[in-house]
């Protein structure tokens, strides 16, 4: 994982066509701004999760074995 540390107004660059802005910073909450196409999905970290649990699919019931959460583990079995 690479770590920076960012001033508000500075962003970070992914790939050619993504952009993280520090947006503002209050107390102990960072907001970003993320510029990105259309075609890539943005989420946060706990809607991404939930978007990866299978319909139909309780995430309770499902065992992620060492991966701990659905965004780590191989859904591809289900």
């Amino acid at each position: 994982m690479l770590v920076l540390t960012r001033k508000v107004g500075e962003e970070i660059v992914i790939g050619d066509n993504i952009r993280v802005k520090i947006v503002s910073i209050k107390g102990d909450r960072i907001r970003v701004g993320i510029e990105a196409p259309s075609h890539v999905q943005v989420n946060r970290a706990e809607i991404h999760d939930r978007k990866m649990v299978p319909v139909g699919v309780c995430e309770e019931s499902v065992n992620f074995g060492a991966a701990g959460t659905a965004a780590e583990a191989d859904t591809s079995k289900f």
